[in-house]
């Protein structure tokens, strides 16, 4: 491999990947990327660096150039599939990736709350899971996993235990931030208002259980189809 680093992270929608991508942000030895392949599929159009790309091939190619300057951290969530990506072979070898899940009910509830319309595939976790499942065929290697729950009782023990499978230094100042809506998410702002209100990972933004899910005549549905896709990658989540 030549070039500096590409970090990913690969969530479904509301896993509080948002929060996850501000404090690398906070760190400052990453160019942070926003969601450039959901992005370029939900709005014709996406920023890497400098460029704005408009489609799966152009993320990739500006992703690559990009990380030939500096190193890279990408956050993206998996409301869309991500055919290109699955079938490129070099750029799924060329990245360090890593996944962010949530208990699925939690997930559907906060994502219901901002899409009404919400439908079934959007929810992400089956098409995460398949991410996750060609990462291990074409890279040989098994990806870090966190769960954002685990993340919020512990994110210092979380933190670690993620810097350390990924192969980056530990900022422990990075995990706390100042609030604010920041420019690179205002192509999407409305979905980032809980990440802008943020300080930090705390416990409290855990929130009860959405009891509520299970037996929705509709959402329920949803829940059941995507819950084996969240227990799959749950049970290889990084444990300390």
């Amino acid at each position: 491999m030549t070039g500096e680093p590409i970090v990913v992270l690969w969530s479904a929608p509301r896993c509080r990947s948002t929060a996850f991508a501000r404090m690398m942000i906070e760190r400052g030895d990453f160019e942070v990327v926003h969601e450039p392949f959901s992005h370029a599929v939900d709005f014709g159009e996406s920023d890497v660096g400098h460029r704005t790309v408009h489609d799966q091939h152009e993320v990739m190619t500006a992703l690559r150039e990009l990380a030939a300057e500096v190193p890279v951290f990408v956050k993206d969530t998996t409301d869309f599939r991500y055919g290109d990506l699955l079938a490129d072979v070099d750029f799924l070898r060329r990245c360090r990736h890593s996944f962010l899940i949530r208990e699925p009910a939690a997930a559907i509830a906060s994502h219901a709350r901002l899409n009404p319309a919400l439908g079934r595939d959007e929810i992400g976790f089956a098409w995460l899971h398949e991410i996750y499942v060609r990462v291990v065929e074409t890279t040989g290697q098994r990806p870090a996993i966190l769960d954002s729950d685990d993340l919020l009782r512990d994110p210092v023990a979380a933190i670690r235990a993620y810097c350390a499978t990924m192969d980056i230094p530990f900022r422990g100042d990075a995990l706390a931030w100042q609030p604010g809506m920041l420019p690179q998410w205002a192509r999407s702002a409305r979905w980032h208002t809980d990440a802008a209100d943020s300080s930090g990972f705390h416990s409290g933004q855990i929130g009860p259980p959405a009891a509520h899910i299970a037996p929705h005549p509709v959402l329920g549905a949803f829940y059941r189809y995507h819950l084996p896709h969240y227990q799959a990658l749950r049970e290889l989540c990084l444990r300390w």
